[in-house]
């Protein structure tokens, strides 16, 4: 299981959220949307302190994290994060460990 983000994705956050190096991003599970892993449940991402995250990793001076108690979303599953530049959008997608 494994968190990928792309730079190109990092760098979007970055300008869309007005995020300094150093800033913590979480992604959780939320309520609603498109997921395509649990249907009516999706991810969501908001700036916030780590607790006790499960997985990280640092991109663009960013720090991307899940929280341990989140981590049943993925089953056991690698998670990417990237950007469609053609559309101008962030994609996630669970998928099959790499």
């Amino acid at each position: 299981m494994k968190l990928v983000v792309e730079p190109e994705a990092a760098s979007w956050y970055k300008r869309a959220m007005d995020l300094a190096d150093g800033a913590c991003l979480r992604i959780y599970v939320r309520l609603g949307g498109c997921g395509s892993v649990h249907p009516g449940l999706s991810l969501g991402i908001m700036e916030d302190v780590p607790r006790s995250p499960g997985l990280r990793t640092n991109v663009e001076g960013i720090e991307f994290y899940i929280e341990e108690e989140n981590l049943w979303y993925l089953e056991q599953k690698d998670l990417r994060i990237a950007f469609d530049a053609q559309d101008e959008e962030i994609r996630m997608t669970v998928d099959e460990p790499s």
